[in-house]
């Protein structure tokens, strides 16, 4: 029994020292997304966790493995759509994230897995219809700044 525990100890002890770190991109100002407050909001309490620079890292997010699978997904998330850079973004790539919006938030946004240990993310089925109305309006303007 002591030699099954040592043997299952080492190695999560081990895992400790290998860090995954996620990219600091560096922010400059105004280049933020903006967006009424109740977007914010949504965003803020739902999205940002992965999609901006203002992660809020649980206590468990440094203890391997978890802090792996968490860091790998903020990686990726802010690879994706990153909300700190939003002004940043040339306007093709703004059509492109907007237009994948609407379908994200209905299928598999936020995550499950984010979702089990973070209730107060879960969007309702007003902010869904929120966030696409501001998506489709924001995504018509900027295809429209081209034809005016």
């Amino acid at each position: 029994m002591k030699k099954t525990v040592l043997i299952l100890t080492i190695p999560f002890i081990a895992m400790q020292f290998i860090k995954v770190d996620i990219p600091k991109i560096e922010e400059k100002r105004g280049i933020k997304l903006k967006a009424s407050q109740n977007i914010t909001q949504i965003l803020e309490r739902s999205c940002f966790d992965c999609h901006s620079n203002e992660t809020k890292y649980p206590w468990y997010s440094n203890i391997a493995p978890i802090s792996w699978y968490i860091k790998s997904h903020i990686k990726k998330g802010r690879e994706i759509l990153n909300f700190s850079i939003w002004e940043a973004y040339t306007r093709e790539k703004k059509i492109k994230v907007l237009e994948r919006i609407p379908k994200a938030i209905v299928i598999r946004m936020p995550m499950p897995t984010y979702l089990w240990l973070h209730r107060e993310a879960k969007l309702s089925k007003g902010d869904r219809e929120i966030l696409k109305s501001w998506a489709l309006n924001l995504k018509n303007s900027l295809e429209n700044e081209v034809e005016e």
